[in-house]
């Protein structure tokens, strides 16, 4: 049974991807571009999809959170974070995409040291490891867009 303490953390989750699904939709509605359209409202669908696996697992106490370590090239880590403007690049929207699920990984990552609990800790690394999906996604969109010479 998972406890209120658990519960508090799952739905701090759940407001995160709601967030993170409202920023990709508010760029999505903004942009003329349409690749970026598109890009936006996958990532936007996708957000979502994870707030619904989120509120099951809230729902159903007995499943575990599992998610697959990703390569993380850090390139995220390598970029500033551009403003938000209605006239960005697709480049820059991307590279602010990706700075805030670096963002997002770093924090539940930092919970997760901070963890005295080994049942906390895993489900702050799972969290974590979402996030860093998220990124390591956007990092190769990234990649691709900022420097297509290099394919």
């Amino acid at each position: 049974m998972i406890n209120d303490y658990y519960k508090n953390i799952l739905s701090m989750a759940i407001a995160r991807e709601i967030e993170a699904a409202e920023f990709y939709l508010g760029i999505y509605e903004k942009t003329n571009d349409v690749n970026l359209k598109g890009i936006f409202k996958e990532l936007a669908e996708e957000e979502l999809q994870h707030q619904s696996m989120l509120e099951g697992y809230q729902k159903n106490e007995s499943q575990v959170m599992r998610f697959k370590v990703k390569n993380d090239y850090k390139v995220a880590e390598t970029v500033e974070a551009p403003r938000l403007s209605l006239d960005m690049k697709p480049v820059e929207a991307i590279a602010l995409a990706m700075k805030r699920e670096e963002e997002a990984m770093n924090l539940y990552q930092e919970l997760a040291d901070a963890s005295d609990s080994a049942e906390q800790k895993e489900v702050f690394e799972n969290l974590s490891r979402m996030e860093q999906s998220h990124k390591v996604r956007l990092e190769e969109l990234y990649t691709n867009m900022a420097f297509p010479e290099a394919w």
